[in-house]
């Protein structure tokens, strides 16, 4: 009795976005589907001013 099998849905960006898939390869889960919801920005607000010292 197990996880035989999952749907992947990745949000954001960094290191551990493709490592993760490798973790649940080598556990032997078969990865049905992969989906990235990582939020993009449709032109929100003005970004903050650059910070002078």
């Amino acid at each position: 009795i197990g996880v035989k099998g999952a749907d992947v849905i990745i949000r954001g960006v960094g290191p551990g976005r493709e490592s993760t898939l490798r973790g649940f390869a080598g556990k032997g889960i078969q990865i049905s589907s992969i989906k990235d919801v990582t939020p993009v920005p449709h032109n929100g607000p003005r970004p903050p001013k650059p910070r002078r010292v």
